[in-house]
């Protein structure tokens, strides 16, 4: 038994399958957002952008990237996972599979059945003389029948734990907005993708508002609080880009996350329950903040759908307000305060959010 244990262990390290929490819940995690990026993300604005503009032909365009969602996003857990090209490119139908019988918990289901997919191809991969028949026959096969099996209970599950969160954000708009906020933001922070994680549970409403208001009171607020170490090369860098920037910095001092996670905390409950903040858009939108202002255009897209479907008149003076104060000023204001409370008590010291940028 020992032998056959032995010699498992080194045909996997040969085909390069490590199993582990960080490769499939940080790299493939955080691929699988990159994918949706590329796909829904991004043609959801192309779409916005033609529909305000009037050029159908944008629209169109947007069109044909939402529609490769699942392909993306299989392809990037793939790519995450180091596949052989076969493998790789084998994805793509695999992610079609699992996105669409996954209905709205989709991203979850191409999640799991892409890891599988992907390490059974390689398991396979240029093991026999007839290589380019076989590895993509075993990565589809595996890929196509777990979606078959897996992932409708997969989208259902995730779909509902998506709708109980928000049905408790829409029956306790106060409490479950900190929730909400501080757990999305604390997950934007670490080397995890709350992207991912709010499009694998469809958290749109204002449990996606709530988590869009966490994950600005992160980023904009570790660009202000550490202006006077990075100015504004470190200001952009984290405010436009990530704060996961800070992660060596927080795990040399975790005191130095403290101000952003309190931030998170107020503008969570005051998007929920006096903006009535909601994301409406994309969910992914939900988990991406200031980065590249996705987040924004996010709830922008939400405001459209709304006033398309009827149930919103118009945008108002104060949704704009709403959106300026939770995403850009309270983050900032609030995160700097705290920040020169804890800098005063010795709790963040000078240069423990230092960036080598």
């Amino acid at each position: 038994m020992k032998a056959f244990w032995e010699k498992l262990k080194a045909f996997l390290k040969r085909k390069n399958i490590i199993i582990s929490g960080k490769r499939y819940g940080i790299d493939a995690l955080g691929a699988m957002a990159q994918g949706l990026f590329a796909s829904l993300l991004i043609g959801t604005i192309i779409s916005t952008i033609g529909e305000q503009a009037g050029v159908e032909l944008l629209v169109e365009i947007g069109g044909y990237a939402k529609a490769a969602t699942g392909p993306a996003m299989a392809i990037s857990i793939g790519y995450a996972l180091q596949c052989p090209a076969l493998v790789l490119f084998s994805l793509a139908a695999v992610g079609a599979a699992a996105n669409t019988l996954g209905g709205a918990g989709g991203p979850l289901a191409v999640l799991v059945v892409s890891i599988f997919a992907a390490e059974f191809g390689k398991a396979v991969s240029k093991e026999t003389k007839i290589d380019i028949i076989v590895t993509p026959c075993v990565t589809i096969m595996v890929g196509v029948g777990l979606s078959m099996w897996w992932a409708p209970a997969i989208g259902t599950a995730a779909s509902a734990v998506g709708n109980a969160i928000m049905w408790a954000t829409e029956l306790q708009p106060f409490f479950m907005g900190i929730l909400v906020s501080v757990i999305v933001g604390i997950a934007l922070t670490l080397p995890i993708s709350s992207a991912a994680i709010c499009a694998a549970l469809g958290l749109t409403g204002l449990a996606g508002g709530a988590a869009l208001a966490g994950c600005c009171a992160q980023m904009v607020g570790f660009a202000v609080l550490s202006f006077r170490e990075n100015k504004w090369g470190g200001f952009f860098a984290q405010g436009i880009g990530t704060s996961m920037l800070q992660m060596g910095n927080i795990v040399k001092n975790p005191r130095i996350w403290i101000p952003a996670i309190l931030t998170s905390a107020v503008t969570g409950p005051i998007a929920t329950c006096l903006f009535q903040l909601k994301m409406d858009g994309a969910a992914v939108a939900s988990g991406m903040g200031t980065c590249g202002l996705v987040g924004q255009i996010g709830v922008y897209t939400g405001w459209l759908n709304a006033i398309a479907e009827g149930s919103k008149a118009t945008i108002t003076v104060m949704d704009w307000i709403g959106m300026l104060l939770i995403c850009f000023l309270l983050p900032g204001v609030l995160t700097w305060l705290f920040g020169l409370f804890f800098r005063k008590i010795g709790w963040i010291r000078e240069n423990d959010l230092k960036l080598d940028l």
